[in-house]
C-alpha cells in the first residue's frame, strides 16, 4: 500500500489553476485543413512520444539532421542530387525515431493499464474521494502511464475539477481506451453510481482486449514487414545506385522518360507510404 497520503495534504485551490501552463504546438483547434491535420499529428507525435522536447526544437533537430547527411553526401560524392535525396532522407530520420518511441511507450501504458484501473477499484472500495484513489494510484504506478496520471493528479491538486484535469489524457497518451475510463470518471463525479463494477469490468475488457490484438499482430506480421520492405526498399535501391556511380541519377534525370518515370515514381512512393502507413496505424490503435 502507498504511503503517498502520509504527506500533508494541500487543498485544491481554484484561483491558481490559471497558471498551467498548455503544451507548445502548431495546430488550431477552429482550423481546418490538410496544414492543420499535419500540425496536429505533428503535436500528438511529440506529446506521445514522451521526448519531452518542444515542436520548435524537434523541427530544428530535423532541419539540422538533413543538412548535416546531405552535406557529407554532397562532399563524398560531389552529387548535388544524391545530397538532395540525402538531406530528405536525414530530415525524415529523427521523425522515424519518435514514431518509434511513441509506438513503445504506446506499449508500455497499455499494458499496465489493466493493473491501474485493478488498483484504481480497490482503492475506490476503501470509501475514499475518487481524487484520493487517483493520486494514490498514480503514486503507486511505474513510469511510463504514472506519469500522466501524476499529472492529472497535479492538476487537479492546482484547482481544476476532475473532468478537465483527465479531458487531455487520452490524446497525450495516444491510448483511446482511456476515453471510457475518463468518461467513466467524470459521469460518476457528476452522477454518482457503482464505479467498483464499472471498473472491473473495464480492466476485464482492456484485458481482452490486450490478447485480442497480440493475435493480431502475430496473425499480420508477415504482412505488416512486407509493406514497411516495400517502403524501405525503392530509396535504399537509389541511394545504393547513387554510391556505386555517382553519375546515375543526373543521367537518369537527362532525359524526359527518366524523368518522368522518376518524378511518377516518387509521387506513388509517397501515396503508397501515406496509404500504408494509415492502414498499419489504425490496425494498431488502443
Amino acid at each position: 500500500m502507498s504511503t503517498g497520503f502520509t504527506r500533508q495534504h494541500i487543498d485544491p485551490l481554484p484561483a491558481f489553476s490559471d497558471i498551467l501552463r498548455d503544451n507548445e504546438s502548431f495546430a488550431v483547434n477552429d482550423e481546418e485543413g490538410i496544414g492543420n491535420s499535419i500540425n496536429t499529428w505533428f503535436d500528438d507525435l511529440m506529446i506521445q512520444s514522451g521526448v519531452g522536447i518542444g515542436p520548435s526544437l524537434m523541427l530544428t533537430l530535423c532541419l539540422f539532421s538533413g543538412v548535416v547527411l546531405g552535406g557529407v553526401v554532397l562532399v563524398t560524392l560531389e552529387n548535388p542530387l544524391s545530397a538532395a535525396v540525402s538531406g530528405v532522407v536525414g530530415a525524415i530520420a529523427p521523425l522515424v525515431v519518435v514514431t518509434g518511441l511513441r509506438q513503445r511507450r504506446r506499449k508500455q501504458m497499455m499494458d499496465q493499464l489493466p493493473a491501474m484501473i485493478d488498483e484504481l477499484a480497490r482503492a475506490a472500495k476503501t470509501g475514499r474521494s475518487i481524487e484520493q484513489c487517483w493520486e494514490l494510484v498514480a503514486a503507486d504506478t511505474p513510469a511510463p502511464l504514472g506519469n500522466e496520471l501524476t499529472d492529472c493528479s497535479h492538476r487537479m491538486r492546482m484547482g481544476e475539477d476532475m473532468p478537465n484535469a483527465l479531458r487531455e489524457l487520452p490524446r497525450r497518451t495516444g491510448i483511446i481506451t482511456l476515453n471510457i475510463l475518463v468518461t467513466a470518471l467524470s459521469v460518476h463525479q457528476q452522477t454518482g453510481g457503482d464505479l467498483i463494477s464499472v471498473l472491473e469490468r473495464l480492466s476485464e475488457t482492456i484485458r481482452d482486449r490486450l490478447l485480442f490484438l497480440g493475435k493480431l499482430r502475430a496473425a499480420t506480421v508477415g504482412s505488416r514487414w512486407t509493406s514497411i520492405l516495400m517502403l524501405v526498399l525503392p530509396p535504399l535501391i537509389i541511394i545504393f545506385f547513387s554510391f556505386q556511380d555517382p553519375t546515375y541519377l543526373p543521367r537518369l534525370m537527362a532525359s524526359d522518360m527518366g524523368r518522368t518515370a522518376t518524378i511518377g515514381g516518387v509521387v506513388c512512393e509517397l501515396i503508397g507510404t501515406l496509404l500504408i502507413l494509415r492502414i498499419l496505424q489504425s490496425s494498431q490503435r488502443s
